[in-house]
């Protein structure tokens, strides 16, 4: 744990084992630090008082591992490459930047997709078409592994997190019943940065809108130079590790290539920020979502003129995060540009990735596309 008061004139004087007596949410090194520090602190300290008494919630989850990826990461007594390790996941297929000793988005630079493998068996992964559809609304990850009739020991919802929180915007934004009435979704997708090496996890898409065409760009400027434009047609969901899996069969007649207009699920991709690409992207039709995952609107100013476009072009926005005080420091921002408040107040997102973030700098858990809120 950081020392809440670092950078704030003098040096820390040693590890920050000195809780806020109110909140219990920050740290510091001395009580010179704490004090000098109040000034900031009082405009948050009541409302992270309020965030850790929901700390139960934030780590209740369905899973077998739920106690391992949570409390246990959280207070060392784990890391994610052990729980990866256990599972013989580490390093491999989707998998390779999901701990600190995993690539970065820097290393993206295949001309297809960097891997399609869950590198788990076919009963632990969603390799294959569902044998149902959605006869209502999916809620939690309980009833989608339901759906999908995975266990609940599988870990796949450390990377499903991705297009589940796309699938849970749409029902938010009020989108739900206009994906059974059209026959393509346009989406656009703000600042990816690992999901740049995990792109055919969003090919479940394709089970979670069955017969819509749904088309995402993503736009950001973790996006190496010489991957802007691409574009990568999912025809098929992410294989298991069997060699004699159907879905072996399937996608290779059917592979996850880039140029063909037949799947069902479309990604291009586009270096730079969205006020500057929007032009070039929106030629023909506005998209029906914009997304931002993971956003951290106060930690960048490039987000200010992105927000003037957004309300410009008046589409239904949803934003994430890793916690709910960035949240409401994202909800300020807006409404500092906007003058109005969230269209949908912070909540807590029940598709949230179940692996707590390490060395997170509050003592509340932090974790990926944690809390939604929309303009």
């Amino acid at each position: 744990m950081e020392c809440a008061g670092k950078g704030s004139g003098t040096r820390c004087l040693g590890p920050a084992r000195k809780r806020c007596g109110r909140c219990g949410a920050v740290s510091y090194c001395s009580a010179s630090h704490q004090i000098s520090h109040w000034k900031v602190h009082r405009e948050e300290c009541e409302r992270l008082e309020q965030q850790m008494k929901n700390l139960d919630l934030l780590n209740d989850f369905p899973f077998t591992f739920s106690q391992e990826s949570t409390v246990q990461i959280s207070e060392k007594q784990e890391s994610r490459c052990s729980f990866l390790r256990k599972r013989g996941i580490h390093q491999v297929g989707l998998w390779v930047c999901e701990c600190r000793c995993g690539a970065s988005v820097t290393s993206f630079g295949n001309s297809r997709l960097e891997s399609d493998t869950w590198n788990l068996s076919n009963i632990l992964c969603p390799c294959r078409g569902p044998s149902s559809p959605i006869a209502k609304a999916l809620c939690s990850w309980k009833d989608y592994y339901e759906w999908r009739c995975i266990p609940l020991q599988s870990p796949v919802s450390l990377l499903l997190h991705w297009p589940l929180t796309v699938y849970h915007a749409i029902q938010l934004a009020g989108l739900g019943s206009l994906t059974s009435e059209i026959s393509k979704l346009c989406i656009h997708y703000l600042g990816p940065e690992k999901e740049l090496l995990q792109l055919a996890v969003f090919g479940e898409l394709r089970a979670l809108f069955p017969g819509v065409f749904v088309q995402i760009e993503l736009i950001g400027p973790a996006v190496p130079h010489h991957r802007d434009g691409d574009k990568i047609d999912l025809h098929c969901y992410a294989h298991c590790i069997e060699q004699d899996c159907d879905c072996r069969f399937r996608n290779e007649n059917t592979s996850c290539s880039i140029g063909h207009t037949s799947s069902a699920v479309t990604l291009q991709l586009h270096r730079g920020y969205y006020h500057d690409r929007f032009l070039d992207i929106s030629k023909d039709s506005l998209p029906h979502l914009v997304i931002a995952p993971n956003a951290g609107i106060a930690a960048y100013a490039s987000w200010l003129s992105t927000i003037e476009l957004i309300k410009e072009i008046n589409v239904p926005a949803v934003f994430s995060d890793y916690c709910e005080e960035a949240c409401n420091l994202a909800a300020c921002c807006i409404n500092a540009v906007t003058n109005q408040p969230p269209r949908l107040p912070i909540q807590l997102n029940p598709f949230r990735q179940p692996m707590v973030v390490e060395d997170s700098p509050l003592h509340l858990p932090c974790y990926s596309n944690c809390f939604l809120f929309a303009m």
